[in-house]
């Protein structure tokens, strides 16, 4: 029984999410031109593959629009944000580029409006899901959200005395959206419902049902982080008892598969076109060559079939010369029809004429490359026959796994075509690098090592990949950086990115993590607080775990710790400088340098009596102050702001007397009657 591949309607990019991925990418263009940063507030769609290659094409995903610097630009995904992002955005004079999905941004507008209408806003949806926190900070008048209708009853105070207006999120399937409105109708004395499932996801999971419905096994492509694929997979699940849920090609269990004869495909809205390709053209393959058992008798029929045919295209075949011009030789074949082999299917010296490198007689070898050549001849190369030789280089390259270099020449349907020689193979999209490459256009014309995954000399197929040479390559480099490394070595790194607990610094190949406790001596809430992207710093090893090829940096040991040569920076007496870090009820303390921190009791702070301390200093606040005293043993340093500051003079003293006699006079007199 032939094996059946179908791909269900609607499988791939949504109009939002590639409308979001093409404006990254003209965003990071002109973010270069402009030379600026751009930021991208949550990951910009949930799949791997497209978001690790726009990072490292630079943008710089972060989870709060605090942490994009002033005057930066931040692009906000498809899934949209809270007014409060905007707000935020607008003091720091950040620069947004708003990406938020059509459809996403009607129901921000939905919210608006009834809220504006006194009606209160409940939305149907995931309640930690980043498009529902949008579309509950798009109005104050939104109460909740939640897609369990159990959850939904524990609103019903809050709910059933008002007005409501009910949204949904885009991607809600209709069966959560008609029981948790089941249940609102029951609740709401005043009920409005607005149906704003987007038309394409409902599309995409009704497809997916029904070709589910009449499949043996389900594929579902589609990140497993993504609330769209995971219900796309529940969705299939419901209907066909074998399904598969994979991020790419690899994740895929062929061995499984070839059990099935009726198998569907579908994809979620962030998974790429080219991934869903290289999943079906595999797939395909892999199940085309599935072996069949043949009869010995059957087999036998066979061979005398073929014995009684012309060669077929691809055929090597061995025949006498016949004729010689200047422009083709004839081969008699032993068949009713004879050879033809053209000049440009010849492999000639310099100059080398057909009739010098051919005599009637000569028993010559070709290829079959056309069964008629349109005159009722059959058309051959000898061109061709030496790629066999070429062949047998691919299939050794092969097993021994060595490397070759192909040259590519041109793009097709998800990947490109590349030459060995005489022979050409196939390098799928995904198999070009190793990071994300949407466009084929920049490899056109290059010679890359590869390596050779794939041989099918009977089918003239081959496939490459400059991804397992890179990797390989890689792997190799990285090997080696390990051998030179050791515990205690201060090396050279370049800051690559930040996470809250630390940065990822590359050390010649290998990325370390430098947490935020080795970075200062002194307390950071975020790693950019001390360093940039792009930054070169010199940073001790701390640890290294070869097995889970892990290093742990730092960059503060670079540094005397502060206390262990206070004696040689710091003196009690000494006026020094300080910015203020914290504020107390009892005083300010204020740091002196990265770990370094003293108190000024609020009885040092001015000379007047101070009653509160906020009223005279501020956070960031840079002063100067006296060193009273250093405790080297519980490491506590005494400062005075005041002892800086000149004595006030008797008419100032007088004047400050005077000022709180008359505020007491004024608190003690009767309050005036009404």
């Amino acid at each position: 029984m032939k094996h059946t591949i179908t791909v269900a309607e609607h499988a791939g990019f949504c109009f939002g999410v590639k409308r979001a991925v093409d404006a990254a990418v003209r965003e990071l263009e002109k973010a270069k031109q402009d030379g600026v940063r751009l930021y991208c507030l949550g990951p910009l769609i949930h799949n791997k593959a497209v978001t690790e290659q726009l990072e490292h094409s630079g943008l710089c995903t972060i989870r709060s629009i605090d942490e994009a610097e002033s005057g930066s630009r931040v692009l906000i995904r498809a899934h949209g944000e809270p007014d409060s992002t905007y707000e935020k955005a607008a003091e720091k004079g950040i620069q947004i580029c708003d990406e938020t999905c059509p459809f996403v941004y009607r129901i921000h507008d939905a919210a608006r409006k009834a809220g504006a209408s006194g009606r209160s806003v409940f939305v149907i949806g995931d309640p930690q899901h980043p498009e529902v926190i949008g579309i509950l900070g798009s109005t104050d008048a939104a109460i909740g959200a939640s897609d369990d209708p159990k959850a939904i009853r524990g609103f019903g105070e809050q709910l059933k005395d008002r007005p409501v207006t009910a949204l949904a999120q885009t991607t809600l399937t209709r069966a959560k959206f008609d029981a948790c409105c089941a249940v609102l109708q029951e609740i709401c004395s005043d009920l409005q419902i607005e149906d704003t499932i987007c038309s394409a996801t409902k599309q995409r999971q009704d497809a997916a049902a029904e070709l589910a419905a009449n499949s043996d096994a389900m594929v579902v492509i589609g990140d497993k982080s993504s609330s769209n694929s995971r219900k796309l997979n529940d969705i299939c699940s419901k209907f066909c008892p074998a399904v598969y849920f994979i991020e790419k090609f690899d994740d895929l269990p062929l061995q499984e598969l070839k059990k099935y004869y009726k198998i569907g495909v579908a994809a979620s809205a962030s998974a790429p076109q080219q991934i869903i390709l290289e999943v079906i053209a595999n797939m395909s393959e892999v199940l085309k060559e599935q072996n069949t058992e043949m009869n010995e008798m059957l087999a036998f029929m066979d061979e005398i079939e073929k014995s009684l045919k012309l060669p077929g295209r691809g055929e090597v075949v061995t025949g006498t010369v016949v004729q010689v011009t200047d422009d083709y030789v004839v081969v008699n074949l032993g068949c009713k029809k004879d050879g033809m082999l053209p000049k440009e299917e010849v492999t000639l010296e310099d100059g080398q004429e057909l009739t010098a490198a051919f005599k009637e007689g000569d028993e010559v070898q070709a290829k079959v490359i056309k069964t008629d050549d349109g005159d009722g001849n059959i058309l051959l190369s000898k061109k061709k026959l030496q790629s066999g030789e070429n062949w047998e280089e691919i299939n050794a390259a092969l097993e021994s796994k060595e490397v070759v270099n192909v040259t590519v020449l041109k793009e097709v349907k998800g990947g490109v075509i590349a030459a060995y020689k005489e022979v050409s193979g196939f390098i799928p999209m995904s198999q070009l690098a190793d990071h994300y490459v949407e466009n084929a256009e920049e490899f056109i014309g290059k010679t890359l090592p590869v390596k050779v995954t794939r041989v099918d000399q009977r089918r003239n197929k081959a496939v490459f990949s400059h991804k397992a040479f890179l990797t390989e390559e890689k792997h190799k480099k990285i090997a080696e950086i390990w051998d030179t490394l050791n515990v205690g070595d201060v090396v050279e790194g370049k800051v690559m990115r930040f996470t809250d607990y630390g940065a990822f610094v590359d050390i010649g190949g290998i990325d370390g993590l430098l947490h935020i406790s080795e970075i200062s001596w002194g307390k950071l809430r975020h790693p950019q607080e001390a360093l940039e992207i792009g930054q070169v710093v010199n940073v001790k090893i701390l640890s290294m775990n070869p097995e889970k090829g892990k290093i742990s940096l730092g960059l503060k040991q670079n540094a005397p710790e502060p206390w262990s040569v206070i004696d040689e920076n710091y003196h009690e007496g000494d006026i020094v400088k300080g910015k203020v870090a914290q504020i107390k009820e009892y005083g300010a303390f204020v740091e002196l340098a990265p770990g370094l921190d003293g108190l000024v009791h609020i009885s040092e702070v001015a000379h007047k009596r101070v009653n509160k301390i906020s009223d005279e200093l501020q956070i960031g606040q840079e002063i100067d102050a006296k060193i009273l005293e250093i405790d080297k043993e519980k490491r506590r340093i005494s400062l005075s702001i005041k002892a800086t500051l000149p004595q006030p003079t008797a008419e100032e003293i007088a004047a400050a007397k005077a000022a709180k006699a008359e505020e007491a006079e004024k608190a003690e007199e009767p309050a005036a009657e009404e």
